[in-house]
């Protein structure tokens, strides 16, 4: 690979007279929009749900985090630091009525533990009856009955992975993962305090198994929802002129010279910022990606590229 020096130095020969051509992000943004609008979506059917229709012994929440003891009480005392609440499951038995400093009559919702029914744990909402609705969470606590209603949505189907960030089923550790694959989804499970659903998925080439954190429609967490993370049919058949050998390097998340800025781009995805250096032998263009790593196209394709 030629130095980054020498790089520099032939998008600066030539005629003597090019100019950088600096392409903003919001331009890279707008072209790669409207080719992923392209993709075939596989929306689910959002969850709706709110606590005045819970029902009494069957509302059953996971405990993502034992931080929850910091928000719980327990006869009107707060949890001591020895309570471990981590991965049980929390069965809502009714509620009682409060008051805050204002007088409002605000709601209180009581839980017991499923393993040891016994103890009531109190959560303090601070909301009257009628200001509940769909959007009412409570941190770190996943609702069991969400869970269930996107599994019935998804698992035991096929769809396309777009990600390449995958986890392993046991250690939830990151591992090197492939994008534009066929998978089988095999489960979906509680999540964890921030995303509160795991995918468990196989993929139906190596029959490795994996998954990957899903949000379930939550505006904030943009682009780890379903429609962020999967596809309904196969990506490929929307860029027919990339061939085989190609478009496998693009799952791979690799790149080769002679690849096309279409294909580098799906490959290890859209650059921090790019510099067009137009000159006598053609357009020469730099996209450049944190870390120091690099492409530089020479008439769009690829010629060199540092990773």
């Amino acid at each position: 690979m030629l130095s980054i020096a020498w790089l520099a130095l032939l998008g600066s020969c030539g005629t003597g007279i090019e100019v950088t051509e600096h392409v903003s992000d919001k331009d890279v943004k707008r072209v790669i929009n409207q080719i992923d609008h392209q993709q075939p979506k596989a929306t689910l059917d959002s969850y709706h749900d709110s606590v005045p229709a819970w029902q009494v012994d069957r509302k059953r929440f996971w405990v993502a985090d034992n931080q929850v003891r910091l928000l719980l009480g327990s006869e009107n005392a707060p949890l001591a630091d020895s309570v471990d609440l981590s991965g049980h499951v929390l069965v809502y038995k009714g509620y009682d009525m409060g008051s805050i400093y204002d007088n409002r009559q605000t709601v209180n919702l009581l839980f017991h533990d499923e393993a040891d029914s016994g103890r009531t744990y109190i959560y303090r909402t601070g909301k009257m009856m009628a200001e509940f609705n769909s959007a009412f969470s409570i941190p770190m606590l996943i609702d069991l009955d969400m869970v269930h209603h996107i599994a019935c949505q998804i698992q035991d189907k096929d769809y396309y992975i777009r990600t390449p960030i995958w986890y392993d089923c046991q250690t939830t550790q990151m591992i090197n993962g492939r994008h534009f694959i066929k998978v089988h989804i095999d489960s979906v499970l509680p999540g964890n305090a921030v995303m509160p659903l795991r995918v468990v998925f196989t993929t139906a080439d190596t029959h490795q198994q994996a998954m990957v954190w899903m949000n379930e429609n939550n505006k904030a967490m943009i682009g780890r929802d379903f429609d962020a993370l999967f596809d309904a049919a196969d990506p490929h058949l929307l860029f027919p002129t990339i061939t085989d050998k190609n478009w496998k390097l693009i799952t791979q998340n690799s790149v080769a010279e002679g690849m096309t800025k279409e294909e580098c781009r799906l490959a290890i995805g859209s650059p921090k910022r790019i510099n067009q250096n137009p000159d006598q032998g053609g357009m020469r263009e730099y996209w450049y990606y944190d870390g120091g790593a690099y492409l530089y196209f020479v008439d769009g394709l690829l010629y060199q590229f540092r990773r």
